[in-house]
């Protein structure tokens, strides 16, 4: 199942019970020397500081039913305003500048950390010319909410570019579209080509666009998406090599 724009990810939505466990490949589930383990076994992520820094994103006029409602994932990342996300490009691109919202720690229909009103939107060229799939990262910021900034609620990870594919094992947390809580695994990338790595984990379906890769230094060093808009499988997973355009696309949203 492809990860798909927010309209026909949400209108295809199926009711799956919330499982502990989700699935266990056939692969080797041992833990590796140089990462956390099981790899590529697939499930369901608790109430953590780390799971805090991922949410869901939503159309704004459902901020008020979120059950059922969420269509890609997001993640906070660090800078200096503390009011920053990234996702992929093909879940926050569009004319409307003011239409989503980011529920951070999103679970079971409830937002723990507060209904964050997304602004402006900072898009590669790459992306925004021609849809190149070598350009399917973005990053967004954030409204204040309450007085607060998303970061001081919720902290963030690091955002790195320029991080050789499969230097360390990355663990992915997203929203399936088709579940009211988030999902999680570990597993080393490969590269997929020159522009794009690849993430072998099962469950991965429509809604986990713009889950952040985290190695174990809490940087994000991937993003759910690029290659088919993130597969065609829901056992294979891309992302973007983050290279010079990712990198310079972050200075820019930090300059704001």
């Amino acid at each position: 199942m492809k990860r798909t724009s927010r309209i026909s990810s949400v209108t295809r939505r199926v009711a799956l019970g919330a499982a502990a466990v989700l699935a266990a490949t056939s692969a080797s589930v041992a833990a590796a020397d140089d990462g956390p383990g099981p790899f590529e076994v697939t499930a369901v992520v608790g109430p953590t500081a780390e799971s805090a820094r991922v949410g869901a994103l939503f159309g704004a006029d459902k901020a008020g039913s979120l059950a059922g409602n969420h269509f890609c994932t997001a993640s906070v990342v660090h800078s200096p305003q503390r009011d920053l996300i990234v996702s992929a490009a093909h879940c926050v691109d569009g004319d409307d500048t003011t239409g989503l919202v980011f529920v951070p720690g999103y679970r079971d229909g409830q937002a723990p950390y507060g209904v964050w009103k997304v602004g402006k939107r900072y898009l590669p060229d790459g992306w925004a010319k021609g849809q190149d799939e070598d350009s399917d990262v973005a990053f967004a910021v954030v409204d204040e909410l309450g007085g607060k900034r998303v970061e001081e609620v919720t902290g963030a990870n690091r955002f790195v570019s320029g991080m050789e594919t499969g230097a360390t094992a990355v663990t992915v947390t997203g929203y399936p579209d088709s579940r009211e809580v988030p999902i999680s695994c570990t597993n080393k990338p490969v590269a997929h080509s020159t522009t794009q790595q690849r993430f072998d984990c099962p469950e991965f379906t429509g809604g986990t666009s713009g889950s952040p890769w985290v190695n174990g230094d809490h940087e994000v060093v991937g993003v759910l998406g690029g290659h088919e808009q993130g597969g065609s499988t829901a056992d294979t997973s891309y992302s973007v090599v983050l290279g010079s355009e990712a990198g310079e696309l972050y200075k820019e949203a930090l300059a704001g």
